[in-house]
């Protein structure tokens, strides 16, 4: 059953009025006034019947979710044990000196109870209060993304054949449906690496951090409005899912998330891609992003060179790289279909 916070503070207690202790300047006086929770209640009232315990007001467990990211608290458990110390946290949730603080497993149960269409509902919920509070602006985005280490150990990681790795991630996929857990690959995600995988999280690709060695990694990508830096559209893929593959997503999530037609896009190198001016060209946006072919030169620091370096011979179907050796066809890659050359 679905708990309902009191709207009654309590004005004193020990001689503590707790709208008194926290100063009319603090953030979050600021995000309370500019966001309303209360449409939380209603988005996962679905989630709850109508008998048994009575839960944690769903607005509270969102404030509770918003406190981890806004003060970049550690964990979870963390924030359970500071709540109680801090008076501007217990004012922002509703509580008095002498509530009982919950559990932190209230938090991760509220996750799996809601889902993930919940949390994308809750998401544009608030987009759309902070585009009509005036904090979105719509038309000039920038995108960007992160690569995030997935929560796999190297020695997770398995190789294989093709077919051997394939049939392990069916597998897998078929426990998680069991389990009445949803695979977060999309559909159309295609591995880059074919013969690599965690046993511990599938969904995951092996992916390089600059000199860094291959881990188990995600990629976050998101699109932030210029006005107030609002992010307005998220996406969380495998790592080896590059950023210009999704850039037309995000600006598509962006439009609808907001209500707003995009006019111009920022981004680096890792975005512009031949398909993506032309895309954005013919979408007529403005694009400010870097050029992806010119964006490869930086790498010959470390002995990596741009395409353009290399010399075909179409009569011997060979390559001549910069140090002057001879590439010659090695295999055809049976994901990418494109073929590889190697000394």
């Amino acid at each position: 059953m679905m708990g309902h916070q009191k709207e009654e503070r309590e004005l004193f207690n020990y001689a503590v009025n707790l709208e008194k202790r926290v100063r009319s300047d603090h953030p979050l006086r600021r995000v309370a006034g500019l966001i309303d929770f209360k449409f939380v209640r209603a988005e996962v009232a679905d989630c709850y019947g109508s008998n048994g315990h009575v839960s944690v007001d769903p607005e509270v467990i969102m404030k509770m979710m918003f406190l981890l990211f806004f003060d970049d608290v550690a964990s979870e458990r963390e924030l359970m044990k500071i709540i109680a110390e801090r008076l501007d946290y217990l004012w922002f949730l509703g509580y008095g000196l002498e509530d009982e603080i919950p559990d932190h497993s209230v938090l991760s149960k509220a996750r799996a109870r809601w889902g993930k269409e919940v949390f994308q509902r809750l998401f544009v919920g608030t987009i759309e209060q902070c585009v009509r509070a005036g904090l979105v602006d719509g038309r000039k985005l920038h995108v960007d993304s992160s690569l995030i280490e997935a929560d796999a150990s190297r020695e997770s990681v398995i190789k294989g054949p093709p077919e051997l790795i394939a049939a392990l991630k069916r597998a897998y996929a078929a426990t998680e449906s069991k389990l009445g857990e949803g695979v977060t690959t999309p559909e159309s995600y295609q591995a880059v690496n074919d013969r690599m995988m965690s046993k511990s999280d599938p969904d995951a690709a092996m992916v390089s951090r600059g000199r860094h060695d291959s881990r188990p990694r995600y990629h976050h990508h998101r699109a932030i409005d210029d006005q107030k830096g609002v992010i307005t559209a998220v996406e969380t893929t495998p790592g080896s899912v590059t950023e210009n593959r999704k850039l037309l997503d995000l600006i598509d999530h962006h439009e609808s998330n907001t209500g707003r037609a995009a006019e111009a896009v920022v981004g680096d190198h890792k975005y512009g891609t031949q398909d993506n001016f032309v895309a954005c060209q013919e979408r007529g946006l403005t694009t400010h992003l870097g050029d992806a072919s010119k964006g490869q030169d930086h790498h010959k620091v470390h002995g990596i060179f741009a395409e353009s370096a290399f010399v075909y011979d179409p009569r011997s179907n060979t390559y001549r790289c910069p140090a002057g050796e001879v590439l010659r066809p090695r295999r055809v890659h049976p994901v990418r279909h494109t073929m590889e050359y190697k000394a």
